[in-house]
């Protein structure tokens, strides 16, 4: 599964607001970014200053053309020595430095990108796959960190080296370095030719990384139909066609590197050379009493100029490296601030916030009591503007109804289930809930107060007890077990070797699905909402366990709303309504007996399933 995510980011421009913005994130270690900025200015200034010491030491120890000399040596190497340590420190501190504001910006991004995906709302995820949320959140978040934080070192460090030894330079002989930096014009235009060359294509190897991260997640997640329809070789065949387009983008951007770099190195063996042939004329002008055009220039002067001639283009190549790198994870960089700019499809507005609060800081003293009494008032719904789904639609629950769900694939009952839960929002139209658009309320105003049992429940890592409370951490051990012997969960969880603390295993692997449905069931209870929903909560599991759920639900629901999507209508005889939903409307209403003396839908759907059940039953026999 591809994400159409993956091709918002193929043909933009590099934005430096971007890289900005996620710059921006060390600002929130400010004594860990000024105390880098201090070592590696002070580690510069060292590097700097080791050329001015040899320097010092040729024209006064070696001393061309004079004699040598030993005065003062031993000051100078006691100089040097406490250079060189002090330098040691200050590498060491902006070293650990660093690593911890790589650390932190890590933990920042992810937990703002981690809160972000929790208040997005769930058509985000109905239309993103896993693979596209995974690498964002692992792979490209972790590269960004380790790159800002790590290149961080190498910008400062270049820049502060570049304009120091520039200003040396200058100091020394002007015209000289005006000839070294002749060749910064060239490297220049080369730079930008090759970097945007490698970023196309760094461009497509992300995008093919994605696909690669969710090609794993599906294959994983449905091995079990892989196995059943024998897909083995033509899933592999269809895995190796992607990461063949990831090598070859990926080989293309880096041949393209390995080129980049050795024309640096190029350009600045040239300079270098320049200056030791023109210094060296000058060397030996000054000393045989002449001049040229480079000016009076001694032995030390030179070595000293050539040594920063020379690594003056460390520093360049660094900021070279660093804008490849930048180039590079440019893709990575868009996709998790876009991921950050997600605008989620639901959201309240900024009266209903000031009254209700958020989803991370609600205001529960506003909120009013939840009745359970749904309307839809002339709502119309569209996936897809040529798809209508709902037209005029209109519907009233009352407070404490069961209203059960009936029809075929594609009907609508989902969608208006969903719509009650506002996971989506009606196009046109309104639903009110106790008489008042639910959109001039909380959205966690409403989904606290709901109940929600999937047909596929989903548990999550940790014991049995932990899911029974995971949307009440702080109930009771009297309550946890209170909710669980409401739905017979108990009976299965005391066989248990460990009870209530066993282990349920990743998504609830180490239980049956109806034991995993009885466990959702005790979840729900236990939250105590005022609207239960029951998406087909039972088509999944075995006759003698929806027998009791069945129990279970005619207790649980006692005096609250309640929809029930249904496959199997022999669970939905008891409900005070049944809807037969047809083209996105109500074809049919009324009770189960009711339904069944019209002799319509219903009748033959309901006939039709009592004559399986009984062929099975008897098969069964």
């Amino acid at each position: 599964m591809t994400d159409d995510r993956e091709q918002d980011f193929q043909n933009q421009k590099v934005d430096p607001k971007l890289w900005k913005r996620l710059y921006g994130y060390t600002l929130r270690r400010k004594q860990l970014l000024i105390g880098n900025l201090i070592a590696m200015f002070l580690v510069a200034v060292c590097d700097v200053l080791y050329p001015i010491l040899t320097r010092y030491a040729i024209d006064n120890f070696v001393n061309p053309g004079g004699e040598p000399s030993t005065t003062g040596i031993w000051l100078f190497a006691a100089v040097y020595v406490v250079l060189v340590v002090f330098q040691s420190y200050m590498t060491m501190t902006f070293i650990k430095r660093s690593g911890d504001i790589e650390l932190n910006m890590s933990y920042d991004i992810r937990q703002e990108a981690f809160e972000h995906l929790q208040n997005l709302s769930f058509s985000f995820y109905d239309k993103t796959s896993v693979g596209y949320l995974m690498a964002r959140m692992v792979s490209d978040i972790t590269r960004i960190s380790e790159l800002i934080s790590w290149s961080m070192i190498d910008i400062l460090w270049s820049s502060f080296y570049i304009i120091f030894s520039v200003i040396a330079m200058f100091i020394f002989n002007w015209r000289l370095t005006l000839i070294v930096l002749i060749v910064i014009p060239p490297l220049a235009v080369i730079s930008f030719i090759l970097q945007k060359a490698i970023l196309k294509y760094q461009r497509a190897a992300r995008k093919q990384n994605s696909r690669i991260t969710s090609a794993f997640n599906e294959g994983i997640m449905g091995a079990m139909t892989t196995k059943t329809l024998v897909r083995e070789k033509a899933n592999s065949e269809e895995f190796e066609e992607i990461s063949t387009e990831f090598k070859k983008a990926s080989i293309k951007a880096q041949v393209l590197s390995a080129v980049f770099f050795p024309l640096i190195i190029s350009l600045s063996a040239i300079a270098t050379a320049l200056a030791l042939v023109l210094g060296g004329a000058g060397v030996s002008a000054t000393l045989g009493g002449t001049e040229t055009f480079i000016g009076v220039i001694t032995a030390g002067m030179l070595v000293s100029f050539i040594s920063y001639a020379s690594s003056l283009f460390d520093p360049i190549q660094n900021l070279a490296g660093i804008f490849a790198e930048l180039q590079s994870a440019q893709a990575s960089a868009e996709r998790v601030v876009g991921l950050l700019d997600t605008k989620s499809d639901i959201s309240d507005t900024k009266e209903v916030v000031e009254k209700y609060g958020t989803t991370m800081n609600p205001r529960k003293e506003n909120w009013e009591p939840l009745v359970g009494d749904i309307e839809f008032r002339h709502v119309d719904f569209y996936y897809n503007e040529s798809e209508p789904l709902l037209q005029d639609f209109n519907l009233h629950i009352h407070p404490g109804e069961t209203i059960a769900l009936v029809g075929e694939t594609g009907a609508g009952k989902s969608t208006i289930v969903n719509l009650i839960c506002r996971f989506y929002e009606p196009v046109k139209g309104s639903i009110l809930i106790d008489g008042k658009d639910y959109r001039e309320r909380s959205e966690l105003w409403l989904q606290s107060n709901l109940g929600y049992v999937l047909q596929q429940p989903h548990l999550f890592s940790g014991s049995i007890r932990d899911n029974i409370c995971f949307g009440r951490p702080d109930a009771t051990e009297e309550e946890i077990r209170h909710a669980a012997a409401m739905v017979h969960a108990d009976e299965f969880i005391e066989r248990q070797a460990k009870g209530y603390d066993t282990e349920v295993g990743e998504g609830g692997v180490r239980l049956s699905t109806g034991q995993k449905q009885l466990i959702s069931f005790a979840r729900v209870i236990l939250a105590n909402p005022q609207i239960f929903v029951l998406d087909e909560a039972t088509s999944s599991i075995d006759t003698e366990t929806e027998q009791i759920i069945q129990n279970a639900i005619t207790t649980v629901l006692e005096g609250r709303t309640s929809i029930v999507v249904a496959h199997r209508l022999s669970t939905i005889r008891n409900a005070d309504r049944i809807l037969v939903i047809r083209n996105g409307g109500i074809a049919e209403s009324g009770t189960h007996e009711e339904l069944l003396e019209q002799k319509g839908y219903y009748h033959d759907l309901y006939m039709h399933q009592f004559r399986e059940e009984s062929l099975a039953q008897a098969l069964e026999a």
